[in-house]
């Protein structure tokens, strides 16, 4: 069985949404003796999240409202390294997607390291068909699932839908295809968004059940 962890690396001087000095992590560090500890600050958004509709609704459910279950099982990474500028229906329709998958974007995004502000990103008629196929969660290589769209329609559309979104996914090195996703946030309460640790196992049965307590 083989695993992929799809997490993008937290570190000072990380890649960050639009190059923002407030979204660049801090860590200190103080030693007393033989004694280390750390201490980080850093925003939500940062790195590979998983998104709460509270981030573009007012009002909107936060983090807690999203079920740990729907986090784990089969997903499906898809092929879209071709696509130029945004992901369209039409792009999504090629694939053969079906109600509560969780589908995966690998596009140019995943092999750039430095932000770019022409990173590809899920147009509006885009979600509009993942939200009308009822699929459970979409996951972007970008640190963003749109670019700039006044109202943030992409946002709005998916969290109406109760499609999970997770930003910031490192897909560069894992083939298109089925796998075993297991998208770990940290558990956290009335927040907009949560780090996550998102790992891809290939081989593992896809219709292992989850039980949590």
């Amino acid at each position: 069985m083989k695993m992929y962890d799809v997490t993008a690396i937290v570190y000072e001087g990380m890649t960050v949404y639009k190059n923002k000095p407030e979204k660049q992590p801090k860590i200190r560090t103080a030693t007393n003796g033989y004694v280390t500890e750390s201490r980080i600050d850093m925003d939500l958004h940062t790195g590979t999240h998983v998104d709460a509709p509270l981030h573009m609704v007012n009002a909107g459910d936060t983090f807690e409202s999203i079920s740990l279950e729907k986090l784990v099982g089969k997903c499906k990474v898809l092929d879209l390294t071709a696509v130029e500028d945004r992901i369209t229906r039409a792009d999504l329709e090629s694939f053969d997607l079906e109600r509560g998958d969780f589908v995966l974007f690998k596009t140019k995004n995943s092999f750039e390291e430095a932000f770019s502000f022409e990173f590809i990103f899920l147009s509006e008629e885009g979600a509009e068909y993942v939200s009308e196929l009822g699929v459970r969660g979409i996951g972007t290589d970008a640190l963003g699932i749109e670019r700039s769209q006044e109202g943030h329609p992409t946002h709005k559309k998916l969290f109406a839908a109760g499609v999970i979104v997770v930003e910031g996914l490192r897909l560069a090195e894992v083939p298109p295809g089925e796998y075993f996703l297991v998208a770990a946030p940290l558990k956290l309460v009335g927040t907009d968004a949560a780090p996550a640790r998102v790992l891809l196992f290939e081989g593992l049965h896809s219709n292992l059940s989850i039980e949590t307590e």
